[in-house]
């Protein structure tokens, strides 16, 4: 990708030149002490990002003013966020701890635009250096010296996105007067002077703005004119250049454009979201006047727009809060990267073609993993029975367990979408690291296999469930069994699901809403089939009193799955997380007991059986769902580890000093929500031949568990195209910048192969070159 900014980079160095001004950079860097610099967003071995924490007091005293600031500085062709990223990035953000010290707002300097070559995506940022400030008052108690602290979090972004964090202390006396630092406060006046003055500021420009019309209608274009006049009045007379006006965040407006029509006027175009919001939408953002031969004149931006209504002309008022939809989540959400991540040397990157085909196989093959087979044979039970009665009920329950299916994968979608707007970062079944998802989903299938097992129905009357249940009712129970198949599938990671995934995780909303619609697709195809293939439905067994006993076996398989939930509450949650879902489940079970018993009642009685049983399940989860607790006394999590026999927990570091000792390294990403994983490592980690081979080559073995929430994991999973576990990472001595990335699902022949191939890769021949060959 080509920014705006590659051919100026090197225009600042003057009349300096290029020896002069690494001199200066140097002497400069030296002058801070260790703790106030630092290099963040590695890449191929580089950092492409440096912060320095600067101050512009070498000295203040109590009750005193000065400024404090983080200068960034970019690597050529490298950048970072404004405040409003615009459409992809992340903002950058900087948190300051100093005790004894207020610290205002963060004053940010006009930004620059970027824009991808197809100009489909638009974003605000800083190039080469950039200082990020804000004023401060020392307490009037204040004495010895002031500790200084910030901690900055930034996404640094070329063609590919790499999170940086940095965290930069240094320390400030506090004396009889403040002393002006005279290498650094000049640095601090030039950032000032590129701040746009904020609204109503003494000698400001003035804006004023008048819509053509006095409402914005939801999802309709809107015009009208900006009026800026100098502090004296008179219209601003200077012209503008490209890209002078940057958008803040403007609830209820999507795009907004203005163009110079005559000195001081512009026209204003905008396109209002197809949301009405709570509240009067406002024009905000940063206004740049003036050229680069007259001088610029930034200013800010807020005043009002006009009221939204509804496009069937309802005014927005104070209703009520609302949960938002999947549809609106997504039309507010914004990629968190420009591109998607680097595949990892020798890792072919995906098409969107590819990555939709290996969704859907990968769907498809979900229907065979252990997560789904209760779900799959209960519904392959009800098809039994349906086909038997009657022809025309088996295409509409097909559709309504596909649908169910579907409409799940958008929900989850809206969800991962909706999280990543908010600057965090997801991964395929991140829903099972919360500990009460995990409760939510056992009691459903307590609830289910007692159903099962008849303690009650789902129906008005139990005896005729098969020929008399209303229709409308047993379609909503096929798409319910096919939201539960979602829910389920969603900790199985299938061959080329893992890929797929990650591929959508890492590119915009329209393909992550793409690529899961193909999974549930894949997920929903052995159904669709005994629609879609004529004869095939006419294959199943007839019906009998074998249907029955099996109906009740399935509900022994739904309870096998709740044991396994369980247990993987015991990673997120320890013992007492599972004691207090046991006790949860065990009042999910007498409030079904309970609600089958008021199914024979009448009148009065039946309301207060059911009453009671809505008592005791809000009673019981309110006592026993409070996993917080247990999670706080749960120590340092050892048993995925243990389990591996001989392995450690994943660190960078660990990793760096094992490589550099000239030791192999495997690294196992997994979860104890994650089937695959456990599979993997039952049937293939723990042979024999497998560790003999580890023990040969001197493998040094590591766990990343991601049973609960790790940023580090999951930034780590996105380094490589992943967007869940499991994961397996061989690294050789003699390449450590070149992992090999094996197949979710694992041989005993693939890992050993991989672990010789690293071995000799880290093995000098004569003339000192190595063998890294890779398949």
């Amino acid at each position: 990708m080509t920014h705006p900014w590659s051919k100026r980079s090197g225009s600042r160095l003057g009349g300096l030149g290029v020896v002069g001004a690494l001199l200066l950079a140097t002497w400069a860097q030296a002058a801070l002490p260790p703790t106030a610099v630092g290099s963040t967003a590695p890449d191929e071995g580089d950092p492409r990002l440096e912060g320095a924490l600067l101050l512009d007091a070498t000295q203040v005293k109590a009750g005193g003013d000065f400024r404090v600031g983080v200068r960034l500085k970019m690597d050529p062709e490298w950048h970072v966020y404004w405040k409003n990223p615009g459409d992809s990035g992340l903002a950058t953000d900087v948190s300051w701890d100093v005790p004894g010290v207020t610290v205002g707002d963060l004053r940010w300097p006009f930004p620059s635009t970027f824009r991808t070559p197809d100009g489909f995506i638009t974003t605000h940022g800083y190039h080469d250096e950039v200082l990020l400030f804000a004023p401060a008052r020392v307490s009037e108690n204040a004495s010895g010296t002031l500790n200084v602290s910030a901690a900055v979090d930034a996404l640094a972004c070329k063609v590919h996105c790499i999170p940086a964090q940095l965290v930069l202390t240094r320390t400030l006396p506090v004396g009889p007067e403040t002393v002006t630092d005279p290498e650094f406060a000049p640095q601090f006046d030039a950032a000032q002077a590129q701040v746009p003055a904020p609204v109503g500021a003494q000698g400001a420009p003035r804006v004023a703005l008048a819509l053509d019309g006095t409402t914005l209608t939801a999802g309709k274009p809107f015009t009208g004119k900006l009026t800026v006049t100098a502090a004296d009045g008179k219209p601003f007379a200077g012209g503008v250049e490209d890209d002078f006006f940057v958008p803040g965040r403007i609830l209820g407006v999507d795009t907004v454009k203005l163009k110079q029509t005559a000195p001081g006027t512009f026209a204003l175009e905008g396109q209002a979201s197809s949301v009405v919001p709570r509240g009067e939408p406002r024009l905000t953002g940063a206004l740049r006047l003036g050229t680069k031969a007259t001088g610029f004149t930034a200013v800010d931006v807020d005043t009002a727009l006009a009221p939204m209504v509804a496009a069937d002309g309802a005014v927005a008022g104070p209703a009520p809060l609302k949960v938002p939809s999947v549809k609106d989540a997504m039309g507010k959400v914004k990629p968190a990267v420009v591109a998607a991540a680097p595949a990892a040397s020798g890792e072919t990157p995906l098409g969107l073609g590819v990555a939709l085909l290996f969704a859907f196989l990968g769907g498809a093959l979900l229907n065979l993993m252990p997560c789904v087979f209760p779900v799959l044979a209960l519904k392959a039970y009800g098809f039994t029975r349906m086909v038997q009665e009657e022809k025309g009920k088996v295409a509409p329950h097909a559709a309504a367990y596909a649908g169910g299916i579907l409409a799940t994968m958008l929900l989850l979608a809206g969800a991962v979408l909706a999280v990543r707007a908010g600057g965090a970062s997801v991964g395929w079944g991140f829903q099972f690291q919360e500990p009460l998802f995990v409760a939510g989903v056992s009691a459903v299938l307590v609830a289910f296999a007692l159903n099962l097992f008849g303690v009650y129905t789902l129906g008005a009357d139990g005896t005729a469930l098969a020929g008399k249940v209303d229709q409308s009712h047993g379609l909503m129970r096929s798409a319910g069994e096919g939201v539960l198949a979602v829910v389920l599938a969603t900790p199985c990671s299938a061959p080329l699901l893992g890929t797929a995934v990650g591929f959508a995780f890492a590119a915009g909303p329209a393909t992550v809403v793409a690529v899961f619609m193909a999974l549930g697709l894949g997920l929903a195809l052995p159904f669709c089939l005994l629609v879609l293939v004529p004869g095939l439905a006419k294959r199943l067994p007839k019906p009998g009193m074998w249907m029955e006993r099996g109906k009740q076996f399935l509900g022994f398989a739904l309870l096998g799955t709740t044991v396994w939930l369980v247990w993987v509450m015991g990673g997120l949650a320890g013992v007492d997380g599972m004691a207090r879902l046991l006790a949860f489940l065990i009042a999910v079970g007498l409030v079904t007991w309970l609600y089958g018993q008021s199914q024979s009642l009448e009148g009065g009685r039946r309301g207060v059986t059911v009453a009671l049983a809505v008592l005791v399940l809000v009673g019981a989860g309110a006592v026993a769902l409070r996993f917080e607790e247990a999670q706080a006394s749960l120590e340092t999590r050892g048993a995925a580890v243990a389990s591996h026999g001989g392995a450690q927990p994943w660190d960078e570091s660990a990793v760096t000093a094992a490589l550099a000792a000239g030791q192999p390294v495997f690294v196992d990403f997994t979860a104890d929500w994650c089937l695959t994983c456990k599979f993997n490592e039952r049937t293939v980690l723990s042979r024999d031949d497998v560790r003999q081979a580890f023990l040969k080559h001197n493998v040094a073995f590591f766990v990343a568990d991601w049973t609960r929430r790790d940023a580090r994991i999951t930034t780590k999973l996105a380094e490589h195209g992943r967007a869940g576990v499991p994961m397996y990472l061989v690294l050789s001595p003699g390449a450590p910048d070149k992992p090999e990335v094996l197949n979710e699902l694992l041989t005993a022949d693939s890992v050993i192969q991989a672990v010789q191939r690293a071995a000799e890769c880290g093995s000098p021949l004569k003339g000192g070159s190595v063998v890294c060959a890779r398949p």
